[in-house]
């Protein structure tokens, strides 16, 4: 009993205490409650009134943070909220202790004293400081609990961040250091990297060096701030929050704070003159314009019009101004080698800030290897992971040929150009890269680092690469025409013997051939395997029809055509909920109208818990038509109590009539798009293992295929008069439209059944037909035709 226990503490976090309820703490434990981890938070006793005034505060302030970080309303109640004074005896039932209070090293010493007599012997003690020494931390720690003390660094805010940090002290022992990966993995689906315990640790301190230096280029060179954020968006491959919006987002007093950090504990950095806060960024911190949270920053708005801060005049101007178009045509070749070399060799002063930009990260992240990561592959992840770059910079050095941009850096460090004149490290001059498919460099030993080898990795068959490593093995194809590609995964995943279904459309949208493909793989699933799971390597699931496809039947007026698309979708749907073998769907990213149309009949989802899963078809002036409206007419049917089908009915009709949509897949299962039996799992990187484990587990357990009702009760021609009162509610008060209020009518008739008597029994059939007529009648509208060609022109909808 003795060792099952031991190894059942090294497996399992059930239970974990949060210490300190302030902005970041409370969002920790909001995230721990989304997983489904039963979370302790705590803060001081309130001065008065209930003592634990101060966390049920935060608790109740959880529920009004956009973004939300909650990922449904319910799982506030997973947060206990406790005090120091009286609850501490709560601690002993918990695994995991994450201490978030502020940044004081003599306050972290002394809740650190208070708890530890309280805490279970095999429970982990971490901060998530981003500051603080954690081996300065871990000499105020009691002895006996050292060698259960690390940091774990979340990124702000915690539910959406996929990067989380840990950072080892000498003393914790690397049993539980793999057990926190485990959890933070698997539990609560984060990208884990391990740091060493420099300041601001990896991705803070490169991401940051990196806003930093280009602030400094950006006066150097006399480039606006809007332009420098057009310029280091997108068009480099990071968000389109950029540089100046990112400091605007994460609050100027925090980006403040982080630098601060910087320029009081890297005094031997030898880019120490850098971190500094700039004059023009004090005074607007002073002024209290702090960025997003207080709507001006370094940008403003006022009323529609946007403003950037211009430091040289000391005040706003009118924003929105692009980079020159010479440079954005540099930055448009394909090329890396070729982009970069020519960055450098122009004379305009935009590319030559970029360069300049790329070239000091480069050259910081080469000397700091060493120092802040055991390799360089996790260097990359962290910024990838933690700033939202597609490429971290060692990728983007080694794409951009590594002796090329090595001898480069260097004659600008001899030229005097460099923020520093330290020299390239030795290493950096032998090697052609620091990714190969044997590992990644860790520069303080020269040794080649391999992926970690921890049991959870297994779970992720396409786990996210490096550039450099061994491309991935998308296995045999089985079947393809152009839209799909059923294929085998190779042996070696673990997943060789359940096919994989992928789209290889644009943003998997579904057109005539992703549904020849759909029915086919099905049969072939059907003759040969177990069953089947619908997966794309990439986000999302799918954006739903192609609307493009319809158009050239569209604009001839063949709408007989169109139609008999409709009909071939319903087709494929009812192929995949009937299939006599499991169909699984995995989803990740989003899943619009026809995509999530077929998840709605598969005999189960498994969906990352940030899949985002709408019928959205009011938007384009059509309504579901691939079996959406029939699904929900018949589930209300079989949920309905005492015959009241409408009961059920209505919140399935307004999801579909107001294109709600789950923000998370726990708000998709409560809105019904997903069944309560379909699967959620936190890391987006386990879906494939999972689909597949639950196919198995289907046929295991001798999958019966679904069998079609005979006849199932609809609301008929009574239940959407009663709809047709809301709707009326709706448009007099002004939040529909008029021709919002025509489609809605539409949707009203066909999930009531049509023109018939209140419980008429009718089939899946009879529904189907009368998605494929009111869609049609729609999609002949003038206005529909509008909304189609906005949202194929502008990719947002048109409410006409």
């Amino acid at each position: 009993m003795t060792e099952v226990m031991n190894k059942s503490t090294l497996t399992h976090i059930r239970r974990v205490a949060v210490l300190g309820a302030g902005v970041m703490g409370a969002q920790i434990a909001a995230h721990l409650s989304n997983a489904g981890i039963a979370t302790v938070l705590f803060d001081l006793p309130a001065p008065s009134g209930d003592a634990n005034g101060i966390a049920l505060k935060a608790i109740e302030n959880l529920k009004k943070l956009k973004p939300a970080p909650l990922m449904s309303a319910i799982r506030v109640d997973g947060i206990t909220p406790a005090n120091y004074g009286s609850d501490l005896a709560l601690l002993a039932d918990c695994d995991l202790v994450i201490e978030a209070i502020a940044e004081r090293l003599d306050w972290k010493s002394d809740l650190y004293a208070k708890i530890a007599q309280h805490l279970a012997p095999h429970a982990i003690l971490a901060t998530n400081t981003s500051g603080l020494s954690i081996e300065a931390l871990a000499q105020s720690v009691p002895a006996e609990v050292k060698s259960r003390f690390c940091g774990i660094h979340f990124f702000n805010p915690p539910r959406y961040m996929y990067l989380v940090e840990i950072i080892p002290t000498q003393a914790c022992e690397s049993a539980l250091l793999d057990k926190l990966e485990t959890f933070l993995t698997m539990r609560l689906g984060k990208g884990v990297v391990r740091a060493k315990d420099t300041p601001n640790f990896i991705a803070n301190r490169i991401g940051v060096f990196s806003m930093l230096a280009t602030i400094k280029h950006a006066q150097a060179f006399g480039v606006r701030f809007d332009v420098v954020d057009d310029l280091t968006g997108p068009r480099l491959g990071r968000p389109k929050s950029a540089t100046f919006r990112t400091a605007d987002v994460v609050g100027l007093d925090t980006f403040a704070h982080v630098v601060k950090t910087m320029t009081d504990t890297l005094g031997d950095d030898p880019w120490h003159s850098l971190f500094v806060t700039p004059e023009w960024l004090q005074q607007l911190i002073a002024n209290g314009a702090l960025g997003q949270k207080t709507r001006q920053g370094i940008y403003k708005k006022v009323g529609k019009e946007l403003f950037v801060l211009d430091p040289n005049v000391g005040d706003y101007v009118a924003g929105g101004q692009k980079g020159s178009e010479a440079v954005k045509a540099i930055l448009k070749i394909s090329s890396p080698a070729e982009r970069i070399a020519a960055l450098r060799a122009s004379d305009l002063p935009e590319a030559q800030f970029i360069w300049a930009c790329l070239r000091d990260v480069w050259h910081y992240i080469a000397v700091q290897l060493e120092h802040i990561a055991g390799n360089a592959r996790d260097v990359d992840f962290a910024i990838r992971w933690g700033f939202g770059w597609n490429q971290g910079p060692f990728e983007m050095w080694q794409a951009a040929g590594w002796q090329a941009v090595a001898n480069a850096i260097a004659e600008d460090i001899a030229a005097g150009k460099t923020l520093s004149a330290t020299p390239l490290p030795s290493w950096v001059l032998s090697r052609d890269g620091v990714h190969t498919s044997d590992g990644s460099l860790d520069a303080a030993s020269g040794a080649l680092v391999a992926r970690s080898h921890l049991p959870v990795y297994q779970r992720q068959l396409y786990p996210p690469l490096v550039l450099g490593e061994a491309a991935a093995d998308f296995g045999q194809t089985i079947y393809e025409n152009d839209s799909v590609r059923m294929w085998l995964p190779p042996a070696s995943t673990g997943g060789g013997d359940v096919p994989v279904l992928s789209f290889t459309t644009k943003a998997h949208c579904i057109g005539a051939n992703v549904l020849a493909g759909v029915q086919e793989s099905i049969k072939i699933a059907e003759q040969y395997y177990p069953g089947l799971v619908i997966w794309h390597p990439e986000a999302p699931f799918s954006v739903g029809a192609d609307l493009m496809s319809m158009g050239p039947a569209f604009m001839t007026g063949d709408f007989a055509a169109i139609e008999n698309m409709v009909a071939e979708f319903q087709n494929t749907s009812q192929a995949i909920k009937y299939a006599k073998v499991p169909v699984v769907g995995a989803a990740q990213g989003y899943a619009f109208g026809g995509g999530c149309e077929f998840l709605m009949h598969c005999a189960r989802v498994v969906a990352h818990v940030e899949t985002y899963i709408g019928l959205v078809e009011v938007g384009v002036g059509l309504l579901p038509a691939g079996g959406g409206c029939k699904e929900f007419a018949l589930r209300a049917s079989k949920l309905a109590r005492n015959g009241n089908i409408l009961e059920v009915l209505k919140d399935y009709y307004l999801a579909m009539a107001t294109a709600k949509v789950g923000t998370s897949a726990e708000e998709g299962q409560q809105i019904g798009y997903l069944k309560e039996s379909d699967i959620v799992v936190m890391n987006a990187n386990e879906l494939l293992f999972v689909a597949q484990a639950q196919v198995r587990a289907m046929a295991a357990t001798g999958y019966r295929a679904p069998v079609a009702p005979k006849g199932f009760a609809v609301a008929g021609r009574s239940g959407a008069a009663t709809i047709r009162g809301q709707l009326v509610n709706m448009l007099e008060g002004g939040f529909i439209s008029k021709y919002d209020y025509h489609i809605g009518m539409q949707i009203a008739d066909v999930v009531t059944g049509g023109d018939v008597e209140a419980g008429t029994l009718v089939n899946e059939d009879w529904i189907l037909k009368l998605e494929r007529e009111r869609f049609m009648g729609l999609l002949k509208k003038g206005k529909t035709q509008e909304r189609i060609m906005h949202m194929i022109e502008f990719n947002k909808p048109l409410r006409n």
